[in-house]
C-alpha cells in the first residue's frame, strides 16, 4: 500500500464556490494510479457529497467531521445522534427560536423557517469566503438539495447546524448539551455565525485512527490537506500535514508546509512537491 490521502473538500478539494479544480481531479487520479488511496474528509454528509467528487474516483471519505467511515464502498464505522438526543435538540432549538437543519446520509433537513432567516448568514458566510456574488446567496444557492417539511425527529444524524442569533445561544446550547460535542462554524468566537452539534467524542482524527486500524495500515503513511481549524487535529494526527494557502492563520503555522490556495492548484503543487505524482 503507498500513502494514505485525506482531504478536506470545501476551500481544499473545491474552492469556495463548490468548483473544482481539473488539476485536483488530475492530481487524485494520478496519485491513485501510482497506487495511494485517496479520501475526503469533511464535516459534510454522504448526501452532500455529489457524484461530481464519487467520479473523480476515491477510495472512501470520512464525512460529518468523524462520525461516518466509509472504504471502497464498505461502511467502517457509523455513529448516530440517538432519537432520545434528536427530540431534545429540536425542542430546544424551537424553544429558542433558533432555526437549524439536521444533516444525515440520507438528505439534509430544515426547520420550518430556516430559508427565510439563513439568508444574511449565508451571504454573511459567503462575504468572508470572498465570494464575488456574496449579496445574491440564498439558501437554495448554498444547499440546493436541503428537504423542507420533513419529519424532525430523525434517527438517522450525524450532525445538527443551527442559526446564532447571539454568541450566547452557542454558550447556552453546549452547557444544555454535555452529552454532544458542540462548536461553532463561519468564524470564530464571537463572530461565529453557526452552532453545531454532533456525536461525543467524535473527531477527524479519530475516525482516521479508526480507518487505519481497518486498513491495517501506519499513521507514517498519512498526509492530510486542509484549509479550517477544525483540520487542525487532522494535519496533528497525520504523518505530514498540509494547509492550503487559503486557509487561516492558525491552520497555516499549524501544517508542515503550506501549499498554494484552491483556486491556484495548490492540490496539484503539493501531490508534485510530496512525490504522490
Amino acid at each position: 500500500m503507498g500513502k494514505i490521502i485525506f482531504l478536506d473538500v470545501d476551500g481544499t478539494l473545491v474552492d469556495y464556490e463548490n468548483r473544482l479544480p481539473q488539476s485536483a481531479v488530475t492530481a487524485v487520479r494520478s496519485a491513485r494510479k501510482n497506487g495511494h488511496r485517496v479520501y475526503i474528509c469533511t464535516g459534510r454528509s454522504r448526501a452532500e457529497v455529489y457524484q461530481e467528487l464519487w467520479d473523480i474516483g476515491l477510495d472512501g471519505m470520512i464525512g460529518g467531521n468523524g462520525s461516518y467511515v466509509e472504504d471502497r464502498g464498505t461502511v467502517v464505522m457509523h455513529r448516530l445522534i440517538t432519537m432520545e438526543q434528536c427530540t431534545r435538540i429540536v425542542d430546544w432549538l424551537h424553544s429558542r427560536k433558533l432555526e437549524f437543519y439536521l444533516e444525515s446520509n440520507n438528505g439534509l433537513f430544515a426547520s420550518e423557517n430556516f430559508a427565510q432567516k439563513s439568508q444574511p448568514a449565508i451571504r454573511e458566510y459567503s462575504r468572508r469566503k470572498g465570494k464575488d456574488d456574496a449579496d445574491q446567496a440564498t439558501a437554495a444557492s448554498v444547499f440546493p438539495d436541503m428537504i423542507y417539511g420533513a419529519n424532525l425527529y430523525r434517527d438517522d444524524l450525524n450532525k445538527i447546524s443551527y442559526l446564532l442569533n447571539s454568541y450566547q445561544d452557542y454558550l447556552d446550547t453546549k452547557e444544555q448539551f454535555p452529552d454532544l460535542n458542540s462548536g461553532t462554524w463561519g468564524g470564530a468566537g464571537e463572530t461565529a455565525l453557526f452552532g453545531d452539534l454532533g456525536v461525543k467524542g467524535i473527531t477527524k482524527d479519530s475516525a482516521i485512527a479508526c480507518l487505519l486500524k481497518y486498513l491495517n495500515a501506519d499513521r507514517e503513511d498519512t498526509i492530510a490537506f486542509g484549509d479550517a481549524k477544525i483540520d487542525i487535529p487532522m494535519l496533528a494526527y497525520c504523518h505530514t500535514g498540509v494547509a492550503m494557502g487559503n486557509g487561516g492563520k492558525e491552520i497555516r503555522e499549524a501544517a508542515d508546509f503550506v501549499t498554494k490556495s484552491v483556486e491556484e492548484d495548490g492540490l496539484y503543487d503539493a501531490f508534485e512537491k510530496l512525490g504522490l505524482i
